[in-house]
């Protein structure tokens, strides 16, 4: 505990100062900057002293952790994704069906990474952390298991479909 406190003294407004520049909100970098010494412990094996100082990797840790802070909260109109609902019941069932479907079809690591990201709404880094995995792998399975999805969903006839501009 004290050797955190030591770098949270030492460090602390580095790490601030660069979630600040990249969240551009006070109180959302407050969060991702106590975020990033919370995991500390667990990432800090990661760090490999070469011609790197250490405020340089975490500098760079606290930068990535504001960009996955600011890709989960990004809003994105429904109706520039996908064309308006119309409605029906029957057709809501028959996607959602389809899409169980689809995710029973994939491997097992894909399908619990897709349903963490999109079904529980966490970031890469904390899906890693969870599954013991590097970000990047992480990364991997789920653009491998939303590219096998899409194709699954396309042969069922229920593939997501983007609207046309007006």
């Amino acid at each position: 505990m004290d050797a955190l406190h030591y770098l949270y003294v030492r460090h602390s407004d580095a790490v601030f100062g660069i979630v600040r520049s990249v969240v551009r909100d006070h109180h959302d970098a407050e969060d991702v900057s106590q975020s990033v010494f919370a995991k500390l412990p667990r990432i800090i094996g990661r760090y490999e002293e070469r011609s790197v100082p250490f405020r340089a990797w975490i500098v760079r840790v606290a930068r990535n952790a504001a960009l996955d802070h600011v890709r989960a909260n990004r809003q994105i109109p429904v109706e520039e994704v996908r064309a308006p609902d119309t409605g029906s019941d029957h057709g809501r069932m028959i996607r959602s069906r389809a899409l169980l479907a689809g995710l029973s079809q994939l491997p097992p690591e894909q399908r619990l990474v897709i349903a963490m990201r999109h079904f529980a709404g966490m970031p890469p880094g904390e899906i890693a952390a969870e599954l013991n995995k590097s970000e990047p792998s992480i990364h991997g399975l789920h653009h491998r298991g939303r590219a096998a999805l899409r194709e699954i969903l396309t042969d069922l006839d229920v593939s997501p479909t983007t609207a046309k501009p007006a």
